[in-house]
């Protein structure tokens, strides 16, 4: 279809997260800010915080490799600075009964570097 819809017939759903975090080496105050406070809550041995971000999506398309696909291209084009913030994607599961076993598939995540060229970080 020309619109960008997905035809509904043959369409599933795929719920994502996005979690989207400073790279290292990146400053982080707000990271800074939080740990700074750790002791007026009289918490200690907490450390290296980082804040994030985390987006979550349902993509209507094809198959889930379709909704993985349209996922990691927001992320990489659109959620995340790659300059900066790296990202993982996390698939939480199929929201149609059209999926069966997508559902077991829950927390795969794939994480990325933000280098923009589609390999994933272990």
């Amino acid at each position: 279809m020309s619109d960008g819809s997905v035809a509904t017939a043959a369409a599933m759903e795929v719920r994502f997260a996005v979690n989207v975090r400073p790279k290292p080496g990146i400053l982080d105050p707000q990271g800074r800010a939080v740990e700074g406070s750790l002791g007026h809550l009289g918490i200690d041995g907490v450390h290296d915080v980082r804040v994030g971000r985390r987006i979550e999506l349902t993509v209507t398309a094809a198959d889930e490799a379709a909704a993985r696909a349209i996922v990691d291209r927001l992320a990489g084009e659109l959620l995340a600075n790659p300059l900066i913030e790296a990202w993982d994607v996390e698939t939480l599961g199929a929201t149609s009964s059209l999926v069966g076993a997508a559902a077991s598939d829950a927390g795969d995540a794939g994480r990325h570097d933000g280098s923009g060229n589609g390999d994933r970080a272990s």
